[in-house]
Formats: structure tokens, C-alpha cells, sequence
């Protein structure tokens, strides 16, 4: 992680509509440079428009957002040459070669021939794509064309990324590869703006986490802040027997009471030293306990208690289609 307090992406007051359809409401975002700033929210909320107005594919019909500097509306073809934009959906021509359709960037980015075959090769190895380069993109696994659609974006080697749900569809194999380029991307000073369903996605990368929800901001911090946010914290304690049960629970009052699971709930931050205490305390009474599991809360717990919507990881992606004009 970097230590810059430099601002990549500023947006003061986004607002757009789609005829009487409010997607967004007046939103203010700051990104610092060389940082990951994931946007949580469930379909629908505005994650997918909020890109695309940043990346100068479609216009705010008000407020203001900058790019190192560079105004969105007044100089979108400066913000274009800092930027690179992985969607929801591949940019890759199944037609193609891998090193064909890298070499098709390189042509669009005005690379001469020599430059381009250099970034070409080097995004190859970087990307673990070398041995496949010459084979068609069809034959590509799900990961590598993810792998092979975020190298594209990176031929004009941009300042700030834009992933757009970048890892849905991925098995947690291919998922956790991607998040070690995302990190290494990031140690090399870029800027990511990443939108995802999953929620741990977040939590293992990202430095600032905005909930967004029916097109506002409703929350916004490092996930270690958002957490603190939520109560329920808890200690779930399993019993061998009904006998152990209800010894537990004369011995524990505030638990919540399982019979047919055998388990009880106890509240807890899930410290040590909280640990250490009801399991003292449940020695002293000479009750044993045949398992324990601690939950202390996490962005699904901020998710559902912030946007009152289930966790929609397991869901379609968020498509946010503008309705027909």
C-alpha cells in the first residue's frame, strides 16, 4: 500500500437519470492515489453507472468528477489517456490470439511496432499467458480470459483502473490469482476503483470500502471502520447433550438457547480476553463444551444491515441497464 494522500479521483455531487428512473442521487467520492476503493451495493444501486460516467463513457447530467486534475466533461480525452477499463463483460475477441488482441490494443493506444511487441511480450509473462499466447482466446479457461481482459486494459499502462465486477464467474482459484495482480498493480502506485458481489473481495482488498444504495452514498471507510459499525458479535458454544445445555444456559443467562442445534449463542467482541472469560467461567461450573465457533461481524453483516438486502454474492450481476430509449 502506498502512503500518498494525493487524490486521483475526485467527484463532487454526481447525479444521473434515466427519464423518471433515479440511478444517481448526488454522490461525492475521493480516491487516493495508489490505493484500491472498492463500491459496494446491491443491484441496482448505481456501482456500474457510477463507472462509466468516471471512465467518460456516459455523461453526468450533473456534479463534477476529476482525474488527476483533469476535468471529465472539459478534457475527457486527458482523463482517457490515465485510465483503463475492465467491465463486467470481456473485451476479448474470441476470434483473436491472445497476443492478437493484445497486439489490437497496442495499435489503438498509437504504440510503434517495436514498443508494441515489447508491452506485448512483457504483459504475456506478467500474466502467466506466454504459453498460450498464439492459440485462439475461444479456447481460453474462464480465468485466463479474465487475465488476458485486465492485460488489455493495461497496454497503455493507465494511472487508474476501473474493474467492474471483475472476478464474477471466476472458481476461488482463478479469483484469488487475480487479486494478487490487483495487489501487485497497486503496489506499483495504480489506482483501482473496484465494484463486486462478493463481499470478502472487498474485505481482503480494499483500502476504503462506499456502500451505495438506490443511487447515494449511505456509508463509506476502511472495512475495519464499517465493521466496528455493526453490533452481533457473538460466541456459538456446542453441546453433546441436552443435559449440557441446559447447564450452560442456567450458567449463561444473556445466551440465546439452541435445542434442536444443541448450541448457544453468547454475545462477545470475540476477543481473547473475552474468549478466556466464558470459557473460564464455564470451567468453573464444571460444564465441558464439544465445540465452539466465534463471528465477529463482517462486510456481509455491514451489507444486510445498511442496505436491508440480502448478500447477493450467489446473484446475477449487477447489469443496472438504462431502461430503453
Amino acid at each position: 500500500m502506498t502512503s500518498s494522500t494525493k487524490p486521483a479521483i475526485v467527484a463532487t455531487d454526481l447525479r444521473k437519470s434515466y427519464g423518471d428512473t433515479v440511478v444517481l442521487d448526488g454522490i461525492d467520492l475521493m480516491i487516493t492515489e495508489g490505493t484500491i476503493f472498492a463500491l459496494l451495493g446491491p443491484n441496482g444501486a448505481g456501482k456500474t453507472t457510477t463507472v462509466q460516467i468516471l471512465s467518460t463513457l456516459v455523461a453526468a447530467d450533473g456534479g463534477q468528477a476529476r482525474v488527476f486534475g483533469h476535468d471529465l466533461q472539459r478534457d475527457p480525452d486527458a482523463v482517457r489517456e490515465l485510465i483503463g477499463v475492465t467491465g463486467q463483460f470481456s473485451a476479448v475477441d474470441n476470434l483473436l490470439t491472445g497476443r492478437e488482441n493484445l497486439n489490437l490494443m497496442a495499435d489503438l493506444r498509437h504504440l510503434d511496432k517495436t514498443s508494441g511487441r515489447r508491452r506485448v511480450d512483457e504483459l504475456l509473462d506478467q500474466f502467466d499467458l506466454a504459453d498460450a499466447a498464439d492459440k485462439p482466446a475461444s479456447t481460453y479457461s474462464g480465468g485466463m480470459r479474465r487475465r488476458l481482459d485486465l492485460a488489455m486494459t493495461l497496454v497503455g499502462e493507465p494511472r487508474v483502473i476501473f474493474l467492474d465486477e471483475p472476478t464474477t464467474g471466476l472458481d476461488p482459484r482463478s479469483r484469488r490469482a487475480m487479486w494478487e495482480i490487483i495487489r501487485g498493480l497497486v503496489a506499483e502506485g495504480v489506482t483501482i476503483l473496484l465494484t463486486t458481489q462478493y463481499l470478502e473481495e472487498a474485505d481482503q482488498l480494499a483500502d476504503r470500502v462506499a456502500f451505495l444504495d438506490h443511487g447515494r452514498l449511505i456509508a463509506e471507510g476502511t472495512p475495519r471502520e464499517l465493521k466496528r459499525l455493526i453490533p452481533g458479535g457473538h460466541v456459538v458454544l456446542q453441546f453433546a447433550d441436552q443435559e449440557g445445555l441446559a447447564s450452560a444456559a442456567r450458567a449463561l443467562p444473556v445466551a440465546t438457547r439452541d435445542d434442536a442445534a444443541l448450541t448457544l449463542q453468547v454475545p462477545s467482541d470475540g476477543g481473547v480476553g473475552a474468549l478466556r472469560s466464558l470459557l473460564d467461567q464455564l470451567d468453573r461450573a464444571s460444564i465441558t463444551v464439544a465445540g465452539l465457533t466465534v463471528h465477529t461481524p463482517d462486510l456481509d453483516d455491514v451489507f444486510l444491515t445498511l442496505t436491508g438486502q440480502p448478500d447477493t454474492r450467489a446473484g446475477r450481476p449487477d447489469h443496472e441497464r438504462a431502461p430503453a430509449r
